[in-house]
């Protein structure tokens, strides 16, 4: 009898070993829903990279709550309608953490409603429409380390200014995020005096410019504001050097650093007068989380010149979400949405790739990043961005 109960409880030891182990190597997921092949590769990779980065960092630690974290990868093409499919598959996953945003404004939102209804918690590293954050929803569970384009229609204009230019063209993408930046271009414009031309709206795949760029001369326009991902951007550009006008200043939102805009081009990049706004780049952050994320990215992806490192940008916010992201579990000791929501909002001073943030987020105010955190950049003739001096 006493055999038998003996071996009753080693077995029962046992399983409860298991079970426990089983439980502790179960990994807890993050979500990446960003475009992988359309026209913003170059952004979903780096975003990708940067979440990479950090999960590395994370698990070489200890992971979570105990646990492993991984990685759960879908490309939403530019597609809303794909995007909405893929909240919902993330959704089915009782072990998901988060889900990070791609490049796209009009995919992030249209994808607000279901993130809401389903709880999830969405953290976004590209996306600047100002509607993305600034939504309906209460609770929000949207935060986000990137562009607010209602900051950057500010520093694109004060941009600007700053050369001298009083007359300007607006170039528009046809989408809500090219909506969100004419609201805010025209308000910087109004209060700077700067005088609108003409706002000229493109639409994704579009082939021909030329009407376009005829119509911006005749109403003389002294610079082009642009706001367009990388194919469109080209366009642009390249209509702009087949009628001559190299020389002519385009000052651009960062879209077209998202994509192959360089490989799109029928001039070398240098000798066009094409200002780019930036949030990152490694000359211009120099401080020691900025040059350990550099090094990390050197052992993981290669020995790559820091400024010939694409879409750099992506990078850095998306490693800078998940870390905050890993303090706010830790913090919560839970991966309850409601109450990471929570601890996001009242993290604290939290030291980063970009810059330290003191703090990123409040309850009012879930944008991490405001105009003084934005710079510009030009191309060299490599086509690698480089920071303009005097900023």
């Amino acid at each position: 009898m006493r055999l038998r109960f003996t071996f009753w409880l080693l077995t029962l030891l046992m399983l409860s070993f298991h079970s426990n182990g089983s439980e502790t190597s179960t990994p807890l997921y993050i979500g990446i829903d960003a475009d992988f092949s359309a026209v913003a590769v170059d952004g979903g990779v780096a975003i990708k990279r940067g979440v990479e980065l950090a999960v590395d960092e994370i698990n070489k630690k200890g992971g979570l709550l105990g646990r492993p974290v991984d990685i759960l990868l879908k490309d939403h093409r530019g597609n809303p309608a794909r995007g909405i499919h893929n909240i919902k598959q993330f959704a089915t996953n009782s072990d998901l953490i988060a889900v990070i945003g791609g490049v796209h404004t009009p995919v992030a939102l249209a994808e607000l409603e279901t993130v809401h209804q389903l709880n999830l918690l969405y953290l976004v590293p590209w996306a600047a429409g100002t509607q993305v954050v600034d939504n309906q929803y209460t609770p929000n569970n949207v935060f986000r380390v990137s562009v607010r384009d209602a900051e950057a229609g500010k520093v694109l204009i004060q941009h600007v200014a700053s050369r001298g230019i009083k007359r300007v063209a607006l170039v528009l993408e046809r989408t809500g995020w090219g909506r969100s930046n004419e609201t805010s271009l025209s308000l910087a414009a109004a209060e700077m005096g700067i005088t609108i031309t003409t706002t000229r709206w493109i639409n994704w795949q579009q082939k021909k410019f030329e009407e376009d760029i005829s119509a911006i001369k005749s109403d003389k326009a002294e610079a082009i504001v642009l706001v367009a991902n990388a194919p469109e951007g080209a366009l642009v550009v390249n209509e702009l050097a087949a009628q001559n006008l190299t020389a002519f200043p385009v000052v651009s939102h960062w879209g077209i650093a998202s994509g192959n805009f360089i490989e799109r081009l029928n001039v070398e990049p240098d000798l066009l007068n094409l200002s780019v706004l930036q949030t990152f780049h490694f000359d211009y952050q120099k401080h020691a989380k900025a040059q350990q994320l550099l090094e990390a990215y050197h052992r993981k992806y290669g020995l790559i010149a820091p400024e010939a490192i694409h879409a750099v940008t992506g990078i850095a916010h998306a490693y800078d979400l998940v870390n905050m992201l890993a303090l706010a579990v830790t913090k919560a000791g839970t991966t309850d949405v409601d109450a990471l929501r929570n601890t996001l909002e009242d993290l604290g001073t939290f030291d980063g790739a970009l810059k330290t943030y003191d703090p990123a987020f409040t309850p009012t105010q879930h944008d991490a990043l405001m105009a003084k955190d934005y710079f510009m950049a030009s191309f060299d003739k490599k086509g690698n961005l480089v920071v303009l001096e005097n900023q």
